[in-house]
């Protein structure tokens, strides 16, 4: 079972950015860094792709109403790619079977997907955009930071990737209002734009 803190770290994380864990961990195994990486992640195609999708992201994740747009386009994409990578890791390990692994790697992904975009959403209340670049330069530098510590140390990036999930779970019931806000103010505009496209569609007179 020693793969499987590297399993829970990487599904935490890839719930947050799923291609910088795809990026980062290919790029530590393309340089020897960590032995427990699969080839796969290491192909010079998977780590170009990972690459670019990870500055689109990197963009779309600063900006306001974006953000949470490119969040609901990933919410299957992130527990799919934490499954994927964990599955990969565990196969690689021979240490735990890939099916159980795939499934700690994707539901705690869905798990920190649901706070990232559940976060963003009250971050969205507030009228300046400056908050949303502080979120997103903080998660991808704790994304960075908690893979880079799991590949040397796996147990103690475990318990920190546990501790976050954790605070991250809780932190959503406080903000549970903002997120009600954003969600009627999100209907709000839908509901004016089909009204405003009505108008310029119905016929004259």
């Amino acid at each position: 079972m020693s793969v499987l803190p590297l399993v829970f770290t990487s599904g935490w994380a890839s719930g947050i950015n799923a291609y910088a864990v795809v990026l980062l961990l290919g790029l530590f195994g393309a340089t020897e860094l960590a032995d427990e990486v699969p080839e796969s992640l290491q192909r010079p195609d998977v780590l170009v792709t990972a690459g670019v999708l990870f500055l689109l992201e990197a963009v779309a994740d600063k900006i306001p109403y974006v953000d949470s747009a490119w969040d609901a386009a990933h919410t299957v994409v992130r527990p799919v790619a934490g499954a994927v990578v964990a599955a990969l890791l565990a196969g690689e390990s021979g240490s735990l079977p890939e099916l159980a692994a795939g499934a700690v790697g994707g539901s705690t992904a869905l798990l920190s997907h649901l706070v990232k975009a559940g976060t963003r959403m009250a971050v969205n209340t507030s009228p300046e955009p400056f908050s949303n670049i502080g979120v997103s330069v903080a998660e991808d530098l704790g994304v960075a930071g908690i893979i880079t510590f799991a590949v040397f140390n796996p147990v103690a990036a475990a318990v920190l990737a546990g501790a976050l999930l954790l605070l991250g779970l809780v932190t959503l019931v406080f903000l549970a209002s903002r997120i009600r806000r954003f969600l009627r103010r999100r209907a709000q505009r839908r509901e004016e734009r089909d009204l405003a496209e009505a108008g310029r569609h119905r016929p004259p007179g």
